[in-house]
Order: structure tokens, then sequence, then C-alpha cells
């Protein structure tokens, strides 16, 4: 991780460094310092992710976000500037026209962080109706309130997590499902989650699973931490709930991140999720990565519910396009396979960067009909 980091800073401040070092304070060597200086927080993120620190929140605003800006501003800022040489090599002035390219492309990247930035402060409650063939009378209207890709830790606003707490207990559901990524990089971020979400209730339960940040995170610590919480965790199981004399199975998954089925706790095994349930039992499972659904479709599951994609954290909704849409197959909203659902919630909060367009942060309330 350390040599691909390096790399992927080296490169842009070569082609930064022939556009600004003439300009710069200092010359080259001014340049090279302000490099080291915006490479530094990385051994921080190393030693966090090594388990031999856990980065309080003034750490992860005020070092590690920083940093992980820079990760995504360089390549950005240096790709413009390429383009401005190329360009500039016809008029004669590539150096010039290079600097202008990037000055414009600091510009823009103000603008869309500061969009973006406020896009995660804002809250969707979206109500989704789903009719299901065949469905069981004692589930009709019954109410599922998704949450999903937390990811909490001690830097997360408490004033949204507050926000959230209440638009659950505002939705009156049957049950909560937590779809995985409840917690940031490390096990500890079960503390800030307790916190802020532990009086979640509903009288069916409250069920969580997997995701692949809380298997990097150190899963078995995580788990102890949710059930601690008092949240049932289902790991490639599934339990029996009833609602109004009508018997039904909730299951969750394991998380491709654990590996292959058998190699881990925490692999994901959709024979094993669903071995407990009839043949002919109604069962809806909750799969952090909505790329296990075409195997749960093809078994018969009524709904799936995913998370995992944040919708890339940028969408244009009314192309149903966002920027997960090139590399996934099952990117974003609902999808239909014979009688068969799946709906992927694009997070309720945010990874990495402060950064949503086109798709707030969102809790869905699923409600259930018969057709």
């Amino acid at each position: 991780m350390l040599l691909v980091l390096t790399i992927w800073n080296t490169l842009p401040w070569l082609v930064l460094g022939w556009l600004f070092a003439p300009q710069f304070p200092g010359g080259g060597w001014g340049l090279l310092a302000l490099a080291v200086l915006v490479f530094l927080p990385v051994f921080v993120l190393l030693r966090g992710f090594r388990g031999r620190t856990y980065p309080s929140a003034l750490t992860r605003l005020f070092v590690l976000r920083p940093f992980w800006y820079a990760q995504l501003f360089l390549p950005l800022l240096a790709i413009s500037g390429l383009l401005g040489i190329l360009g500039g090599l016809f008029v004669g002035e590539p150096r010039e026209v290079g600097r202008w390219a990037v000055d414009g492309m600091a510009v823009i990247f103000a603008v869309a962080a500061t969009w973006g930035y406020f896009g995660t402060r804002q809250l969707v409650i979206r109500t989704l109706d789903v009719p299901i063939p065949n469905l069981p009378l004692g589930l009709e209207g019954m109410r599922i309130v998704q949450l999903s890709d937390l990811h909490v830790g001690p830097h997360t606003p408490r004033r949204q997590l507050a926000r959230i707490a209440q638009a659950v207990h505002d939705a009156k559901p049957d049950v909560i499902a937590l779809t995985g990524d409840q917690v940031d990089d490390y096990a500890r971020d079960v503390e800030p989650l307790g916190a802020a979400l532990g009086t979640l209730s509903a009288p069916l339960g409250v069920f969580a699973i997997a995701g692949n940040h809380d298997v990097y995170a150190g899963w078995e610590s995580v788990r102890r931490g949710m059930e601690g919480i008092g949240w049932t965790v289902l790991v490639n199981e599934a339990v029996p709930l009833e609602r109004r004399g009508t018997q039904f199975w909730l299951a969750g998954t394991g998380d491709p991140a654990g590996g292959r089925p058998g190699t881990s706790a925490v692999a994901p095994d959709i024979g094993r999720t669903l071995a407990s349930v009839p043949r002919n039992g109604f069962t809806i499972v909750l799969a952090h990565n909505p790329a296990l659904w075409p195997e749960l479709a093809a078994r018969n599951v009524a709904l799936t519910l995913s998370g995992h994609t944040h919708y890339g954290q940028f969408a244009i909704p009314h192309l149903e396009w966002s920027l997960a849409s090139p590399f996934l197959a099952l990117a974003m909203g609902m999808h239909r396979r014979g009688a068969s659902v799946l709906y992927i919630n694009p997070g309720t909060n945010y990874w990495g960067l402060p950064f949503r367009i086109g798709t707030p942060p969102e809790v869905t309330v699923v409600t259930l009909s018969r057709g």
C-alpha cells in the first residue's frame, strides 16, 4: 500500500513541479517540502490500519481528511496540467497554458467539494412500496427501515446521526435492518455507533449484517460490539419471525470481503444462509453487496436489501446513472428478476470524503404490499 501511494503521489508532483517550480517560493525545493508535508499523514493512516493507534475525531478531520482530498485532487490537477501542456504546444506556451488549466481545475474542484460537502448534510426519507406476488396476508403493510453504509466514527456529526435516529423512530417500523458498513474503518468505531443509534428498536427486532468495512475493521470485534448494543447480527443464517400470525424468515449473508465460501466465518455462503428456511418459506435477505443477489434470486428469495455501492456518491438520478454504474452491473435502485426484488440503498452516510452530489444520504422505509 505504501508503495502504491508513493507512486500515486510522486507522478502528479512531477507534473506540477515542472509547471510551478519557477513561481513557487523556494522553487523546486519548496515544492518538494510541500509534497512531503502532504504525504506525511499516510504514516498515521498505516499505523491505524495496523492497530497501533486509534485515530481521534480531530485526527480524522484535520490530518486524514486533507490527505484523502489530496489523493483525489493531485491526479486531477496533474491530468488537467498535462492536457494544458499539450494544448499549449500549439501556441508555443505549454507551461503557461498548463498553469491556466491547473488553476481552472482547482476552481472546479473547490466548487464540487463544497457542493458535495453540503450534500452529505442532507437526509432523504425514501418511502418505497414493494409489491410482491403471493405475499402472505399477515405481511401486508409490514414496514422495514433500512440503514446502510453508516460508516460511523468519532468524526461523524452527532446532529446528523440524531436526525437518522429520529427518522427511524418516526417511521414506526416493524423491523430495522442495517445492511453493512456500520463502522468506518476501525473496530472501536462501534463505540460512537452505539452511543448514537443504540436506542433503535422495533417490534420484530434490529438486525445487522457484515459489510466490507466491518470486515476490514476486524469483524469479530465489530460483531461483539454490535451484539453488545443489543442488535441481532446475522452471518450466513436465517431466523424465523412472526407478524399477525404469519411466519417468515429474515436472513443475513456474509460479505465477499471475507473471502470465498468456507475460507472464513464471515465469507458469504448462500447455501448455509438459507439452509434452515423451509422450501416455500417467505424470505427477506440482507446482503451488503448486491453482487450476491443473482444467486439469491435463483433461490426464490422474495426481497433482498443491499447497499455497498453508495451510487459512487455522485449520481444523475433522471438518467438512472451513477459513478458506480460503469463498474457494477447492479449499481443503484430497484431490480426485479422473476418474483425476486432487490433494492440497493445509496447509503445513509458517506465514506472517505464528505461528498455526495445527486445521491443524498437515505433512510429507506420499505412497505410490503400484495401485487
